[in-house]
Parts: C-alpha cells; sequence; structure tokens
C-alpha cells in the first residue's frame, strides 16, 4: 500500500517546492492553451469601458461570451443591441466556433486530463479517473460515498497531473451541509500533502437557494479566470431545486431553472477546462412499472439532467465498508462497475 501510495502520488516535500513554481508554469500554460480574458478584446475595437461592462456582467472570458446566446449579451447593463452586435462578432473571430477535422480536434482533446477518485480499481473503470471538460453525475441514495468521493477528488485534484492529479485548486459548492475540513485535512495525510496547504487550496461556498446556487457559478466563473481551478464539485446539484419548487404545477419552471443551471455548468467545464462533479439524489419509483425492475430508484432531474450529464455513475451500497460504482451512461466508457471502499484517509481500494 505504501509502495502504491509513493508510486502514485506526490510527496510532502515536493507539494511545498512546487507551491512557488505553479503559479508560473500554469500562467504560461494558461496563455497557451486557457481561455482569453475580456480584456482581450480591447485589441480588436472594444472600449475598454464595455470590456469592465462585460466583467461586470458575469463575461470574464471571451469564450463566455462566444458560446453564450446573444441575448444575455444584451441583458449587461449598458450594452445595446448595436454593441453586442459588434461584441458577439469580435469574440467569434477570437474562438474556434466552425467546422474542423477529426484530426484537429482529437489534438484539442490532449488539453483532457483525468483526476484520481484514490481507487486504482474505480480509477480502472473510469479509463483513469474524473474527465477535465465534461460533467460527471453520481446518484446513489444515502451512504452510498457520494460526499466522500467529492472530499476525495477535492485532494486528488491537487496533485500533479503525472500522479493522477489536475494541478490546480478546487472549488466546492455545497447545499446540504455536508463540506467537512476535518475530512480534507485526513485525506490531506494519506496523499502526503499538508493539510493546511489542502484547506488554503479548497474554496468552499454554501448555497442556500436555486438562485444563490446559480449566482454562485458567476463568481466561479470569475475566480477561474484569475486562478488554476482543476476541478468544480457541485453537493448536491438537485437539493435545492426539491425544495425551492413543489408539485407538478411548478415542474416546468423547475426543469427550466435546473436546465440553466446545467448549461452554465458545462460552459465553465468548457471555458477553463475543469472538471465539474455533481452529486444527485434518488426518488424510488412508486408506479407499476416498479415490480419489474430489480432497483426501482431513479435519479431525479428527469431527462434534463440524464441529457446534461456527459458521464453518470451510480452508486450503492455493498458489504460493510464496500460501495459499488456502475457505469449508468457514458459516451465512451462501456457499462461496467467496480466495487471501491470509504476508510479514514478517502476513497480506496475494497476491503475484503
Amino acid at each position: 500500500d505504501a509502495e502504491y501510495m509513493g508510486a502514485h502520488f506526490i510527496s510532502q516535500s515536493n507539494m511545498s517546492s512546487r507551491t512557488k513554481e505553479h503559479h508560473t508554469t500554469t500562467e504560461a500554460d494558461e496563455e497557451a492553451t486557457g481561455p482569453l480574458l475580456v480584456a482581450e478584446l480591447e485589441k480588436h475595437g472594444i472600449s475598454a469601458t464595455d470590456t469592465k461592462k462585460l466583467a461586470e456582467g458575469g463575461f470574464y472570458t471571451v469564450e463566455a461570451i462566444a458560446f453564450s446566446p446573444r441575448k444575455q449579451l444584451l441583458a449587461v447593463k449598458g450594452i445595446s443591441e448595436q454593441k453586442a452586435e459588434k461584441i458577439f462578432e469580435a469574440a467569434c473571430k477570437l474562438v474556434q466556433m466552425g467546422f474542423t477535422t477529426a484530426i484537429e480536434y482529437e489534438k484539442t482533446r490532449e488539453k483532457v486530463f483525468k483526476i484520481t477518485t484514490g481507487s486504482a480499481v474505480l480509477d480502472k473503470l473510469l479509463e483513469g479517473g474524473m474527465e477535465s471538460s465534461s460533467l460527471t453525475e453520481m446518484f446513489g441514495e444515502f451512504r452510498t460515498g457520494k460526499t466522500q468521493l467529492c472530499h476525495t477528488l477535492c485532494v486528488t485534484a491537487m496533485l500533479e497531473k503525472s500522479q493522477g492529479g489536475g494541478s490546480g485548486k478546487a472549488m466546492f459548492i455545497d447545499t446540504e451541509g455536508t463540506f467537512r475540513p476535518a475530512r480534507i485535512k485526513k485525506i490531506a495525510e494519506r496523499f502526503g500533502i499538508d493539510p493546511d496547504f489542502a484547506l488554503e487550496n479548497v474554496t468552499y461556498a454554501r448555497a442556500y437557494s436555486s438562485d444563490h446556487q446559480l449566482a454562485l457559478l458567476v463568481q466561479a466563473a470569475a475566480m477561474m479566470s484569475e486562478e488554476h481551478y482543476s476541478i468544480l464539485i457541485v453537493d448536491s446539484a438537485t437539493a435545492l431545486y426539491r425544495t425551492d419548487y413543489s408539485g407538478r404545477g411548478e415542474l416546468s419552471a423547475r426543469q427550466m431553472s435546473l436546465a440553466k443551471y446545467l448549461r452554465m455548468l458545462q460552459r465553465l467545464a468548457d471555458e477553463f477546462n475543469v472538471a465539474v462533479v455533481m452529486t444527485n439524489q434518488v426518488v424510488a419509483q412508486v408506479d407499476g412499472g416498479a415490480m419489474f425492475v430489480a432497483d426501482p430508484k431513479k435519479p431525479i432531474g428527469g431527462n434534463i439532467m440524464a441529457h446534461a450529464s456527459t458521464t453518470r455513475l451510480y452508486l450503492r451500497k455493498g458489504r460493510g465498508e464496500n460501495r459499488i460504482c456502475k457505469i449508468y451512461d457514458s459516451p465512451s466508457l462501456p457499462e461496467n462497475e467496480a466495487m471501491f471502499s470509504i476508510s479514514e484517509g478517502g476513497i480506496q481500494d475494497p476491503t475484503d
């Protein structure tokens, strides 16, 4: 076990010496492959006043403008229809928006990285771990390891890419009050990272309503444009939508609001090449079809949630501390399952 940790994970001394170097190297990398800051538009005929207005309106990068519908630009105070058209045209010139060959697209996919889960068995199932630039949804009932996996990913995201990390900070949006700094410290110790350094590199926010949850993503975009983040965790993405909207009468409004939120998460994943991991709750099927299904539980959020997630993972309880993760839906991973266990040091390989 010690050999496994030594081979796969960064040592304490490397981590502390890396902190100073980290910003210089990532800044150079970001220049080459990262998003273009909105100020870049000033070189293309957009005034500094307008770029400031755009930043105040939540558009911190050129990609954010190019990826958004025009009506969202018009919602920014002081941006007229004529200005919006000019800004949009300038943004589209700077961002690749047209067709490209699959071989060129493959080159852009080379910047995608995977973040280890802490369990070699689970990493094998996920072909390396949680993928950047995509949305991974984990659903299951209580006590299936969703939050524990989120805490472990907060720490592994800080590891060097060569050791299965994302060499960046972690961002945690908590809607249910489940985040525990003490867990981060314990997990950091397991991976040979200074516990206080680990806590300093996790940016945390508690969301109190679905509107607040959406507003936090605007702040997240601002922070990601200034510092390098490798993972954004939302635990749980749907809990507040369940309580803020009730009954069938509000179902349509809830789904529209949820769709907007998930679209914004995907935009952050595309814009900043971060891995977005969100947890979801399950609901028991009580209709007639339930008797024909072995496990009559389904994730909430319906088709909107299903289509927004790139990869969906179903977690369920095993024996003792063991849990089972099944690939429920993925564009590239085969339908399969793997066992992992929860320990004091986070997620690890299953115990006998």
